[in-house]
């Protein structure tokens, strides 16, 4: 018997984590019948995080009435994991770009549902928070969470407020943060290194998905500069430049200064989280994958991280992919033992993506022919 460990990331715009999970153990089995089979599905702190979790380790996913993008009432959710101590939220499951129905407004919108979400589940039992940034429609530096956490925002006269007006910003209050907070863990997914302002900020580079033209951009950008001084001034911490600052309109910032938070790579909660370590002794191999693998990849994403893990097991790493672009070499030298295409022939995506789950499973059925043969040959 042979053990496989299946941890692919989704292939953007095309299969679900899970769908390729479901994809690869079916070839698996059909080549490799008395395979046994860990799946992992994988998300990066997005949409599909707290179902890729649940999924992965079990748990149950629970709704929550709270505050919208744009102040209104939505239903958002979180998933308390099988442990019972350890909650998955999403960010854009309060804050989420798809919430804006279309009325995008980077100034405007909030994260204070997500400060809700984060209340709802420590009240549910959790004791670590793991929060996906990704997808948001806010620029608004995590600000809008932390008040709902009982942070207060204080102008000039000493008024408290939440919406906008990040410009008019003179003190930060946290005295009045909840109690509920003590001795919570909270870990913010975080994929990109980005600084909270300036040309590769927040508002510069994710600004413009979410309404933002360049005047507004320019606004922006002073605003989250006066909230980064304010926090220096009234937190003692230098937040402005801090890799991962500008993740989520600011939110990499925010969980950092109001909520105690660490930013950590999307892919290391994940193994943390699963136990991937210890799942390791005795495996064949890991089958990842993601939609695309180039240089960019090396860049903390799923498959090297993966790799990185695995090499210290002496584990290979097979990385089954939609696209190989230049820079994918690079991978080996990460622990990437081999890498399969799953573009069976030149097509722009448009085309490719209406076969994508049969050209995996023939892709998938390559490899484990060709490893069935090497298992016999010995």
């Amino acid at each position: 018997m042979s053990k496989w460990i299946l941890m692919p990331d989704s292939f953007k715009g095309t299969m679900s984590s899970q769908e390729i999970c479901q994809i690869m153990r079916d070839a698996l089995l059909c080549h490799v019948p008395d395979a046994e089979i860990v799946s992992i599905p994988v998300a990066d702190g997005g949409e599909g995080s707290v179902d890729a979790f649940l999924t992965a380790v079990g748990g149950h996913r629970v709704e929550v009435e709270c505050t919208g993008p744009d102040f209104r009432k939505v239903t958002g959710f979180y998933g308390l994991l099988s442990d019972s101590y350890t909650a998955v939220i999403e960010m854009a499951a309060a804050a989420g770009l798809p919430l804006m129905e279309g009325r995008l407004c980077a100034e405007g919108a909030t994260t204070y549902g997500v400060g809700e979400l984060i209340l709802a589940a420590i009240q549910d039992g959790a004791k670590r928070i793991i929060l996906g940034l990704g997808g948001s429609a806010t620029n608004d530096g995590g600000c809008g969470c932390a008040a709902a956490l009982g942070v207060r925002f204080l102008d000039g006269a000493g008024d408290a407020y939440i919406r906008r007006r990040l410009d008019r910003l003179c003190r930060i209050d946290i005295s009045r943060r909840t109690p509920l907070l003590e001795g919570v863990e909270i870990v913010a997914m975080c994929d990109v290194d980005n600084p909270l302002c300036g040309p590769s900020g927040a508002s510069a580079v994710f600004g413009p998905q979410k309404g933002a033209g360049p005047d507004m951009v320019a606004k922006l950008d002073r605003n989250l500069w006066n909230l980064s001084e304010v926090i220096r001034q009234d937190l003692g911490m230098e937040i402005a430049d801090t890799p991962g600052a500008g993740a989520a309109g600011g939110m990499g910032a925010g969980v950092m200064a109001f909520l105690g938070s660490r930013l950590q790579m999307g892919i290391e909660t994940v193994l943390d989280t699963v136990g991937f370590d210890d799942k390791l002794p005795g495996t064949t191999a890991v089958l990842t994958g993601e939609g695309r693998i180039d240089g960019q990849s090396l860049r903390g994403k799923v498959v090297v991280g993966i790799a990185h893990r695995a090499r210290k097991a002496g584990v290979p790493v097979i990385a089954v992919v939609g696209d190989v672009a230049p820079g994918a070499e690079r991978a080996y030298q990460e622990g990437v033992t081999a890498i399969v295409s799953t573009n069976r022939r030149a097509v722009p995506w448009e085309v490719a993506c209406q076969s994508a789950k049969a050209d995996l499973y023939a892709a998938l059925e390559d490899l484990f022919r060709l490893y069935n043969a090497f298992r016999t040959s010995k």
